[in-house]
């Protein structure tokens, strides 16, 4: 077993999120969306809008300043001519995914069913006849909100549907496990409202007919996804990216390893194994910038951030604001391969500005050209967000000179 330094480790990983690539020199378009895809094969939904929902996030740290309506599109919209190529469901947490990857979660779905009657205090058994309606429904009226189905089902203002008598929080709770069990998914979402739909008038025909893998061999595909997305990680990293259970990511590490898919490596410093994904290069170098919101995949596992960037990152969203270190939202800011600065920022709509509300250079950094590459993509992402300019606070120390610069 080879022994490889932190800093090659970093680059592997990095390079394999796609941050070794230049970004587009023209507007961004569905072939650059399927390059970083095939990447890091999926983005993470968050409800927090303070500065930009968290799926967006990760396409701009790589494109650059993208028309959004490229995942809006991809993952909501489809035709003869573009078809669908999103769907969402768990996968890391709430995920937008390929449509291709959907038959590896079956085997997911039959284990929500199966825990959801397995509970007797479940929705599944508590409300279990309400699933019938929810879907009847759904079949009629879909894509459709659970607001929408509460009031279809007499449980609000509006006409009643045939059926019995339940709780309005019932409805969501079943059309949560249904989603979870793959009988509904989202058709489209009007805010961030999922709007429920049947699978199969929003997935491809292809996919809905594909045949459901074994177990253990949906587990290593998703395993070989996670190795190609992080480049390089232990084995729990390689779990965590698709949230696999234990015992099943570690028979296919295994298994990856005897095909030679994987090669165990030993980082100096990291207490685990690594495994290196054969095709995951090293560079030299790597150069860019990027500011990285709580949810991008290339920092998702904090310990593995800490341990690649020597970056203690924590969101601090349900801390109260007096013990906040950092701040609400807080972007990391990755520039030539290193984690060097992080900004808390809030899209301030009112005062048309992207506010920073705080500014902290990383300790050991030799602050340099990090305001003025900061600022640079602080105004670009205030205009693609279609924000007038940036306004920076006095909060932390890299406030001043970053002021200065963007003054």
């Amino acid at each position: 077993m080879r022994t490889i330094s932190p800093a090659v480790a970093r680059r592997i990983a990095v390079a394999a999120q796609g941050f070794g690539d230049a970004r587009p020199g023209t507007m961004p378009t569905r072939q650059h969306l399927n390059r970083v895809l095939n990447r890091v094969r999926v983005l993470q939904l968050d409800s927090v809008n303070v500065a930009v929902r968290a799926h967006y996030a990760p396409l701009f740290a790589r494109l650059g300043a993208y028309p959004m309506n490229l995942v809006d599109d991809a993952a909501w919209t489809h035709s003869a001519r573009r078809p669908r190529l999103l769907v969402e469901y768990w996968a890391h947490a709430a995920c937008l995914l390929p449509v291709a990857d959907w038959p590896l979660l079956r085997h997911r779905m039959a284990d929500y069913q199966r825990h959801y009657l397995e509970r007797a205090d479940s929705v599944a058994n508590t409300a279990g006849h309400l699933a019938d309606d929810v879907l009847a429904a759904v079949k009629d009226l879909g894509p459709i909100g659970a607001g929408a189905l509460e009031r279809e089902l007499g449980l609000g203002a509006g006409p009643r549907r045939a059926g019995g008598w339940w709780n309005r929080t019932d409805v969501k709770r079943v059309c949560e496990w249904l989603f979870a069990a793959g009988e509904l998914t989202t058709g489209t979402r009007q805010g961030f409202e999922r709007r429920y739909d049947l699978p199969e008038r929003v997935l491809p025909r292809d996919v809905l007919a594909a045949p459901e893998p074994d177990r253990a061999d949906a587990v290593r595909e998703l395993v070989t996804r996670s190795a190609t997305a992080l480049g390089i990680a232990t084995e729990p990293d390689l779990r965590d990216y698709f949230r696999l259970r234990p015992a099943d990511s570690k028979r296919a590490v295994d298994e990856l390893v005897e095909a030679g898919t994987v090669e165990p490596v030993r980082v100096r410093g990291w207490r685990d194994v690594a495994y290196r994904h054969v095709d995951a290069r090293a560079p030299r170098r790597v150069e860019g910038r990027a500011l990285l919101c709580p949810f991008d995949p290339l920092i998702w596992e904090r310990d593995r951030t800490e341990r690649l960037f020597n970056f203690h990152y924590r969101i601090e969203i349900y801390v109260p604001e007096p013990q906040r270190v950092y701040g609400y939202y807080v972007f990391p800011f990755l520039l030539d391969g290193e984690l060097v600065a992080r900004v808390d920022l809030k899209a301030d709509r009112g005062a048309d500005v992207l506010r920073v509300r705080g500014a902290f250079a990383e300790p050991g950094v030799d602050v340099g050209r990090v305001p003025a590459e900061l600022a640079g993509e602080l105004r670009l992402m205030a205009e693609w967000l279609g924000l007038s300019g940036v306004a920076v606070g006095d909060r932390g120390d890299l406030a001043a000179p970053l002021a200065a610069v963007v003054a």
